[in-house]
């Protein structure tokens, strides 16, 4: 029987207690089961996790920007800065392609290493519309913002996820990863980089997971991890834990290098 306006709500339909506090931990554990059922149906198994900015732009966007602001008076400066971050779009989407052609030749029912971002604009967009063009399914795992993030049209729709919860959202990005990407970008970048490095250096997670910090200028010049040696904090071994390149081809190489060798005779996630 169906709950009508003079019958008691049933619990599960009673919307101010499941926005409540008290079942804050029914929210989280749906947002465990729903994202592992719908990887179940669609047999994903492990992916490949790209990391970055929200802001960068399409190169042929940025192109046009900059045209605008020299053409209108517009920011010069910022225009011509985005259109050099914007190689990094570039980069992403290539390797996204490179990665899920790769991916759908190895043998097996599995959907093996799809690509999976945050599902955003950005870097995000960039991973999620190369493994879309390389006609692969691709996971955008989002997060609802004050102000909203929307999905980018690049995902395969079954696998567009929105999350409350920032640590249900990274156990999902890292449960299921068997490699990671980090382009240039801003305090979620670092955020999810250093969250990852800290589960890796504490032994924490029962798998190899090879990263790849994409953008060797970019890192070199906001990221001075030789001063934590320097300073003792971290250990000197600590600096082999990721790999540093600017180039696609190297890039391409050590993942698929790395995933051959120990992780494709391996079950998917597992922290």
């Amino acid at each position: 029987m169906n709950d009508g306006p003079n019958l008691p709500k049933k619990a599960y339909r009673n919307e101010k207690f499941l926005n409540s506090k008290d079942a804050r931990a029914l929210r989280i554990l749906s947002e465990y089961i729903e994202p592992e059922t719908r990887f179940d149906d669609y047999q994903v198994r492990d992916t490949v996790v790209f990391f970055g900015s929200a802001r960068t732009l399409p190169r042929d966007v940025a192109e046009k920007n900059l045209e605008a602001a020299r053409d209108h008076g517009g920011n010069i400066e910022t225009a011509e800065r985005d259109l050099e971050m914007s190689k990094y779009y570039e980069a992403a989407r290539e390797l996204a392609h490179r990665l899920t052609e790769w991916s759908k030749n190895l043998e097996g029912e599995d959907a093996r290493f799809i690509v999976c971002s945050g599902g955003g604009p950005g870097i995000m967009e960039a991973a999620n519309r190369g493994a879309s063009e390389a006609n692969g399914i691709n996971a955008g795992l989002n997060i609802s913002l004050p102000h909203e993030q929307l999905d980018n049209p690049y995902i395969t729709r079954e696998l567009n996820f929105e999350f409350h919860y920032f640590f249900m959202r990274k156990f999902w990005f890292i449960y299921l990863a068997k490699a990671i990407i980090v382009f240039p970008g801003g305090f979620g970048t670092m955020d999810e980089f250093f969250e990852v490095m800290t589960l890796i250096q504490t032994n924490k997670l029962n798998k190899p997971i090879p990263i790849v910090l994409f953008g060797g200028e970019f890192w070199s010049d906001v990221l001075n991890l030789e001063a934590m040696v320097k300073h003792g904090t971290i250990d000197a071994g600590d600096l082999n834990l990721f790999h540093k390149t600017s180039s696609v081809d190297e890039a391409f190489d050590f993942i698929t290098k790395e995933l051959v060798e120990k992780s494709l005779g391996t079950p998917g996630g597992s922290l």
